[in-house]
């Protein structure tokens, strides 16, 4: 059994919920047991049959009951509870965020909120994925998912998909700004704060799912395309600008060709085409995929200033390449430039990730909430 006095002071815990069964009594039992003193419940728009779940944690003086109308999202319930607490709760030091179908056990929940520090490093408890017990659709979408975010991201973590997670209160601001209302806000936040400069710490915890994960929410295929958007739309930005790109090169390689010679020829068409490409993507990043919030100005000169190293490479290593193949103005040097515009694509998506589209300060003040 648990003592009262196991849980840190000043962290609370959160606890979103939709439609909750009897598992959910028995975790906000073992929250109180363990010595939380302070546990925000998001009823988020539960049918009424599911309503005296709620009362009966209510029951319970360290429990505040939130309740959304009808139902928002995994993601618009965490950002409720977090204001919440931001209003409310002036000496909180942070949250832990919980599951309440008792996928997560008592010590890990204590393991995750005593790594709570007061700096920007977000905690995670992590599942290990390759015990039997695990669905094949978990370990499966786990598996992409962490390639994903290593290749494309530069996060690198075990299990990006933890509902489990330690918030120290400097972050909560930032949290309000995390964009979507489901699952993917879970996703977005990663990516948010590894773009703010904030750190991870992860915390080995045990993995457990109970009837093969029946009462899970997750909807595979919907829940799975929020989750990817982000990267998704970074990808179809690039491909827009690829397109124009490699359009322009041709043309103006063609036009070019016999008039100077192949190399200076080929560095005027890729700077054509990328004068042309550059700014269409630029613009779509800045308004669609990044939503930076930091002054056009700014953000433009970041943005050349990694464009043009960039292109000069480009241009460079297809003249190499043509030289190597022995092709000239033909089909074959655009499809030369094609890989190395891709081979380029990863590492121009994380300084663009982690500096061009950076947000200023983007933690508030550090003072904590208040």
């Amino acid at each position: 059994m648990t003592t009262n006095a196991a849980a840190p002071e000043g962290i609370s815990l959160i606890l979103p919920s939709l439609n909750p069964s009897d598992s959910f009594d028995a975790v906000v039992d073992q929250a109180v047991e363990a010595g939380f003193s302070d546990i925000i419940i998001v009823d988020d728009g539960s049918r009424d049959a599911c309503k005296e779940h709620f009362r009966r944690a209510e029951r319970h003086s360290q429990v505040t009951v939130l309740t959304h109308a009808v139902n928002r999202g995994k993601g618009q319930a965490l950002r409720t509870a977090i204001a919440y607490l931001l209003d409310r709760r002036p000496d909180c030091r942070g949250a832990v965020t919980i599951d309440g179908d008792g996928q997560h056990r008592t010590a890990d929940i204590l393991a995750v909120a005593r790594a709570v520090g007061d700096g920007k490093t977000l905690v995670m408890g992590c599942r290990d994925f390759s015990g039997p017990e695990v669905p094949a659709r978990s370990r499966s979408g786990n598996r992409i998912t962490c390639a994903v975010f290593r290749i494309a991201c530069g996060i690198r973590l075990s299990d990006t998909q933890t509902g489990l997670r330690g918030i120290p209160a400097a972050l909560f601001p930032a949290l309000l700004r995390v964009r979507g209302d489901r699952f993917e806000y879970e996703t977005n936040m990663l990516l948010d704060l590894k773009r703010q400069g904030v750190g991870f710490r992860e915390v080995p915890i045990e993995t457990v799912y109970e009837d093969g994960n029946s009462e899970s929410h997750f909807r595979p295929v919907r829940d799975s395309i929020r989750i990817y958007k982000f990267i998704l739309l970074y990808l179809l930005s690039s491909l827009a600008g690829a397109g124009l790109d490699l359009l322009v090169f041709y043309v103006a390689r063609r036009l070019l060709d016999g008039a100077v010679s192949d190399a200076l020829a080929v560095l005027l068409a890729t700077v054509t085409a990328r004068a042309c490409s550059s700014f269409l993507n630029f613009n779509l990043n800045k308004s669609v995929v990044f939503h930076g919030q930091g002054g056009y100005g700014r953000t433009l000169l970041r943005y050349y200033a990694l464009c043009i190293p960039q292109m000069l490479l480009s241009a460079g290593l297809v003249h190499l390449l043509s030289r190597w193949a022995e092709t000239g103005a033909g089909v074959l040097t655009t499809l030369i430039k094609f890989a190395v515009d891709l081979a380029l694509f990863f590492v121009s998506f994380r300084v663009q990730q982690g500096w061009v589209f950076r947000e200023e300060k983007p933690c508030g003040d550090g003072a904590g909430a208040r």
